[in-house]
């Protein structure tokens, strides 16, 4: 037990080793993180309800999986072939191709979930400030 135990550890050491190494070397990972963090406090702001809240963290999981994919293939891609090779860059580009859908199709999620609840808290906002 106690070594099933240490191994499940060391999947975790090795995990968040390889969560540090993608927001250490990944500058889109950190606009990830931003949208990520403006999506999860917005979603906060407006109470969304259980399903909607489900939405925006399956949208962001997805982002963030993708990217984390990515960068995957894009370091075996390099180590296999640190030269330019026209199948390599074929490989980046499609990985990347996917974070960029992942991430258009968060932006979307977004927009649906959370601007309606933003527009209404804006609007009575800025109707109490300047009168309506």
């Amino acid at each position: 037990m106690l070594s099933f135990l240490s191994s499940r550890a060391n999947s975790f050491r090795n995990a968040f080793s390889g969560w540090w190494y993608v927001l250490r070397t990944q500058r889109n990972a950190w606009i990830h993180g931003i949208f990520s963090i403006t999506a999860f406090i917005s979603a906060y702001w407006v109470k969304l309800d259980t399903s909607e809240w489900a939405l925006i963290i399956l949208a962001t999981a997805l982002v963030w999986t993708a990217e984390f994919i990515n960068t995957a293939l894009e370091a075996v891609v390099d180590l296999h072939s640190p030269d330019q090779h026209p199948l390599a860059k074929v490989g980046k580009d499609v990985g990347a191709a996917g974070v960029l859908i992942a991430a258009g199709a968060a932006f979307l999620i977004g927009l649906l979930v959370l601007l309606p609840p933003l527009w209404e808290k804006l609007t009575l906002i800025l109707t109490k400030l300047f009168g309506g």
